[in-house]
């Protein structure tokens, strides 16, 4: 529905929003844990609310931030951003968005991402974001699931968008120094230009959507029994999640080249990881199962 406040305007509070529903949602399900929140400015203008739950019954590390904003980019930097949006020069820019990263304690409850954003630069305008999911131990329920979700809420506006953005997502979240992904997928999507309001309703569902796709999963899996061989797997995948996100990730290089607040950019690190030298999962093991989910595929046989 259109109203008279510019979109930009809009984006944000739908962002802020959807913080205050998912984290108030993710304490209902940790049950012990409350989320701290840093109020921050950014030099050069805007700020955000950094949110961030340690220690707690499901989750041992989480994190969700809201952010707006605007400035005048570092004119190195400045052409990397936009570099696929029409319109795009110049080095003017207005960001809001919403991103989380959820590490829990179980290692058979997957560890999730989301993230969606607006951003104007130059004469350009245009939303972009997702959500995928990393589990240690997959069960293909749980993948089928999260993926199902996510397709239910694309088609409510375009059909061609969950095969479209789950590839793209296959793209994104591979790691191409290990020749495999950073987990199971979802979609995502960057650069949407045209329509914005029909854009903005689409990444509302999707936003929307985030908590009915991964709370499920959370509450099947968190009384799985585990030891310290599935704990010491966790470590060795969560080390995989951190070369992504230092190396790879667009939104760590935006956020650190933007001068944002660093506490805020790296709480998507897992509070421990292990690099083990040349590890390889025992033939038959559950841990090479696990291997073989790390690969693109057609989780809903549909593709």
């Amino acid at each position: 529905m259109q109203t008279n406040q510019p979109i930009k305007q809009r984006a944000q509070e739908f962002f802020s929003d959807l913080q205050d529903k998912i984290c108030l949602a993710l304490e209902e399900a940790d049950g012990v844990a409350k989320f701290r929140e840093d109020n921050w400015q950014r030099e050069g203008g805007g700020g955000g609310r950094t949110r961030v739950m340690e220690n707690g019954a499901v989750f041992e590390k989480g994190g969700v931030n809201f952010s707006a904003v605007a400035g005048i980019l570092p004119e190195q930097f400045a052409a990397k951003i936009g570099e696929g949006a029409v319109g795009a020069e110049g080095r003017e820019f207005f960001a809001t968005g919403i991103s989380l990263v959820l590490h829990p304690r179980n290692p058979y409850v997957p560890t999730v991402h989301a993230n969606f954003r607006y951003l104007e630069k130059g004469q350009a305008s245009w939303f972009g974001g997702g959500a995928d999911l990393t589990p240690y131990y997959p069960f293909r329920e749980d993948v089928v699931h999260f993926h199902q979700t996510l397709k239910d809420a694309c088609d409510q506006h375009d059909p061609t968008y969950y095969p479209r953005f789950k590839k793209w997502c296959d793209e994104y979240f591979f790691i191409k120094h290990r020749n495999e992904t950073r987990g199971v997928g979802g979609i995502f999507f960057d650069y949407l230009q045209g329509d914005l309001e029909t854009l903005f309703a689409f990444v509302r569902e999707v936003g929307r959507a985030f908590l009915p796709a991964y709370l499920p999963i959370v509450g099947n899996r968190t009384e799985e029994p585990f030891g310290p061989r599935e704990q010491q797997f966790q470590l060795i995948r969560r080390g995989r999640y951190a070369e992504f996100n230092l190396v790879y990730d667009r939104g760590t290089v935006f956020g650190l080249e933007t001068r944002g607040r660093t506490e805020s950019i790296l709480m998507s690190l897992p509070p421990f990881a292990s690099w083990v030298y040349d590890y390889k999962p025992e033939t038959g093991s559950a841990e090479a199962e696990a291997w073989t989910y790390f690969t693109p595929q057609d989780w809903l046989g549909e593709i």
